[in-house]
């Protein structure tokens, strides 16, 4: 398969990014073939009149990420366009295929909320995670033993930090 400009680019750059460390971490120890098998039975087939379902791995990944970064349905989208990162995780080559829209992202949600999958989903990546010493936490994959947090102690003072309050601007009408 022949790279686009972009990708070839993409590929050739110096920095990793943290998203696509933590695209490559997900891919990495995310039990994909246990989570597709829990969810073939409910994935439509595409065996009927229509356009056929886009993948269950690819449709997966996007679900997988959306989540991850905390994005709409609409903000994946828009994500899978702007991003290669994105892209070359979930495997899309814009040059031959688009992304998939809003609408298809809502009805793979909803379809895994109708079925109680949502749940199982991350249930089953956070046990591989937390086998490996690992958690998922939105936007970015932790080692637990790093993640341990102290409480701030707690002030009952009022905040001197005043309100910010917008000024206000002088309009002025010219008559003439």
């Amino acid at each position: 398969m022949q790279q686009s400009f972009s990708s070839l680019e993409f590929a050739s750059k110096k920095k990793l990014t943290r998203r696509e460390r933590l695209l490559r971490e997900i891919d990495a120890i995310a039990p994909w073939a246990d989570l597709m098998a829990r969810i073939e039975p409910h994935y439509p087939k595409g065996e009927g009149r229509g356009r056929p379902p886009i993948g269950l791995a690819r449709m997966l990944r996007v679900y997988v990420v959306q989540q991850c970064l905390g994005l709409s349905d609409e903000g994946i989208e828009d994500a899978v366009y702007d991003s290669q990162a994105i892209r070359d995780f979930i495997g899309i080559d814009l040059a031959r295929e688009n992304a998939p829209d809003a609408t298809t992202l809502l009805k793979f949600r909803r379809l895994l909320e109708t079925h109680g999958l949502t749940r199982e989903v991350f249930d089953a990546i956070n046990a591989h995670l937390a086998a490996k010493g690992l958690m998922l936490r939105q936007g970015s994959v932790v080692d637990a033993t790093t993640s341990a947090h102290r409480a701030r102690p707690r002030t009952t003072a009022v905040s001197a930090t005043p309100r910010c309050i917008r000024p206000r601007t002088a309009t002025s009408s010219t008559s003439g």
